[in-house]
């Protein structure tokens, strides 16, 4: 998924200074950002005060939206580079293309990873016959220097592994979470998985002391740690957590609550990201912003859609800079 914005903040992200040195449960509540002309999204990260979880840098949460009497999801073609992008419904379907030539239509349950590397494009949309509704998570890790550059790639997994335990229902995305490992490609010790909760399940998940985590409430309500968590809403935990205690609530329809448990070593390196790209120095994100206007090869064509892409918007008045940390 794109970041529409005609007017992106520049963002400096990375290094361990602003990793939490133990536990935390701070909240972070959201922004609604409006997403091409009808999808509303509530933005997690970046934010004010949080940047990064792990490599996580970037995560969207959207609907459930009714899109029955819509054309639902567009985003024209647009460029990445410097990220993976993971892509998780709840409800609905998304036609995915890219300029690698992938063209899959994917539904809940089911990981569409983009790894861009030096350079991708790619567009999603509803089919023209969709389901009514329309709600998930839009995420971007971030790739470390040494395969920012690799060729791109896409992956589709139809089947991902799980566990249950207790009311809990879990779906590993990306890494491993009680014992289930995702096929996924991760270039970064990372984790990312969906939990499903029946009302007035208590449940004790085992955590990496080592990583930072999140979670985010997808559908419904539940208590984290003891802390409440509402739809829409993100608790950051820090570092240092061996379990994580969850407690299932309730949704309006009746149906489990939906979590989404993301962590990560944390990430230390310095980056940039500005629209819908990551780089290391403000110079290489202008370069990549005039080769996607100029239609540089570097990002090729996204083949089959219908419609003009998406041009960068305006680069900011000062400099866009990272800042090496300091060993």
């Amino acid at each position: 998924m794109s970041n529409l914005d005609r007017r992106p903040a520049t963002r400096e992200l990375g290094g361990l200074d602003g990793t939490s040195a133990g536990p935390a449960l701070d909240l972070l509540p959201g922004k609604e950002v409006l997403l091409g002309e009808s999808t509303r999204v509530r933005r997690l990260l970046p934010t004010l005060g949080r940047r990064l979880v792990g490599a996580w840098a970037f995560v969207d949460h959207y609907g459930p939206d009714d899109v029955a009497a819509g054309a639902g999801m567009q985003v024209p073609p647009h460029p990445h580079t410097g990220l993976q992008t993971v892509s998780w419904l709840l409800e609905g379907s998304v036609h995915h293309r890219d300029s690698l030539g992938s063209d899959v239509t994917f539904g809940p349950q089911e990981l569409p990873l983009m790894t861009a590397g030096l350079g991708i494009a790619h567009s999603e949309q509803s089919p023209v016959s969709h389901p009514r509704f329309l709600h998930g998570v839009q995420l971007w890790v971030v790739l470390p220097d040494a395969v920012r550059d690799m060729a791109p790639t896409f992956e589709h997994h139809a089947a991902l592994p799980g566990f249950t335990s207790d009311g809990l229902s879990a779906t590993v995305l990306v890494g491993e979470l009680g014992g289930a490992r995702s096929p996924a490609t991760a270039h970064t010790p990372l984790v990312g998985a969906d939990l499903e909760l029946i009302a007035g399940s208590d449940v004790e998940l085992p955590l990496d002391p080592d990583f930072e985590y999140a979670v985010l409430a997808s559908a419904g309500a539940a208590e984290v740690e003891g802390a409440p968590l509402t739809t829409g809403a993100m608790l950051y935990l820090g570092t240092g957590r061996r379990t994580l205690r969850v407690r299932g609530g309730t949704t309006a329809d009746g149906r489990p609550t939906r979590l989404m448990l993301l962590g990560g070593e944390p990430f230390d390196e310095r980056i940039v990201m500005w629209w819908n790209f990551v780089g290391r120095s403000g110079e290489e994100i202008a370069d990549y912003a005039e080769q996607w206007n100029g239609e540089s090869d570097r990002f090729g064509a996204v083949v089959g859609y219908d419609g003009a892409r998406l041009e960068a918007p305006p680069l900011p008045p000062v400099p866009l800079k990272a800042r090496g940390r300091q060993q």
